[in-house]
Parts: structure tokens; C-alpha cells; sequence
């Protein structure tokens, strides 16, 4: 490959890492064609962007970054590029696809490393966390359910209040008649 079809494709990685905010470098060695167009219909059906990288070209487009060591030493083999805006969308894909592949453990694609919240993770074991770190929207509504909680008892509060002083009035009325 010349240098300048390098540096091209360099730039192109680099414009794409700053427009998704969430990345995972994967292992999809071994995945025939069929495999590999389902693992992309799911990909693109969750919104993520699936890309076959080279690891050195990787590593150039990655400099600007403050990313960890170990991050870099896990670039080794076939690699594959899962770019998202939600952080935890491409693990739960990969722990799905494992999941309905119990019987094979060596099942593709395989957790290298990840760059998550501004913070890396490396490592297959690193799955589980990532599948359980929630996303911005998760968060919100969480925060939203938070504050209306109080808002709902108080107003269940008063109208359980309501209806109990409305029966007392009732059966006061109706000794008096």
C-alpha cells in the first residue's frame, strides 16, 4: 500500500473516531461471509459502524489520544472497529451473540478492548462491565423517575386523603338524616 493511500485511510480513521463517541476493537477472525453480513445487519440495525481496520493504521489514527499502553498491546491479529454513540449498545451485541453461542466459547467477535466514557477497557473479562455501564439516555431516565417519584406519592397521598374524608362527610351525612 503507498503512503498516501496510508494517510488517506489514516485521516478517514480519524474523522470517524471523532464522530462516534464510543469504540470497541473486536476480534471477527475466522467469521465466514454469511457470518460476517449478519453480524453487520446487526450491526447497522443497532446503529453501530463496523469496520475492518489494520492495527498499525489504527494505532497512527489513535495518537492524538490519551489512551493507555495496554489498550495499544491488545492490537494484535485481525481487528475489527465497532463505532457507537451509545457506550454500552456493542457489548450487549457481543454478549447476545455469545449467548445464543453457549456450546462454542471461541464464538467471533471477541472483546479486545474498548474505549468507553472517555475510559479504556481491555480484555474479554471486561465484557460484563460494559454491558452494564448505562447510557446517557438510561441515566436520564433514571434521574427522571428519581424526581417524580416524591411527586407521586404526594399527590396519591392527597388523593387516597380525598376520598377518605369524602367517605367520612358521606357516612356523617347520612346518620344525620
Amino acid at each position: 500500500m503507498k503512503k498516501e493511500d496510508k494517510t488517506a485511510i489514516i485521516e478517514q480513521l480519524k474523522v470517524q473516531l471523532q464522530d462516534y463517541a464510543h469504540f470497541y476493537v473486536t476480534n471477527i477472525e475466522g467469521l465466514n461471509a454469511e457470518q460476517t453480513s449478519d453480524l453487520r445487519r446487526q450491526c447497522f440495525k443497532q446503529e453501530i459502524k463496523l469496520l475492518v481496520v489494520k492495527n498499525t493504521l489504527l494505532k497512527k489514527a489513535l495518537e492524538g489520544k490519551e489512551i493507555d499502553e495496554a489498550f495499544f498491546a491488545a492490537l494484535k491479529g485481525n481487528s475489527a472497529l465497532m463505532l457507537c454513540n451509545t457506550g454500552n449498545v456493542p457489548a450487549k451485541l457481543i454478549k447476545s451473540i455469545k449467548d445464543k453461542n453457549k456450546k462454542n466459547p471461541d464464538v467471533k467477535p471477541a472483546l479486545k478492548a474498548a474505549f468507553v466514557e472517555g475510559q479504556a477497557y481491555v480484555g474479554a473479562e471486561q465484557l460484563e462491565f460494559l454491558c452494564s455501564i448505562k447510557s446517557k439516555n438510561e441515566l436520564i431516565a433514571d434521574l427522571v423517575a428519581l424526581l417524580q417519584s416524591p411527586a407521586k406519592n404526594v399527590v396519591s397521598a392527597l388523593q387516597s386523603g380525598g376520598s377518605t374524608l369524602h367517605g367520612v362527610l358521606k357516612t356523617l351525612g347520612e346518620k344525620e338524616a
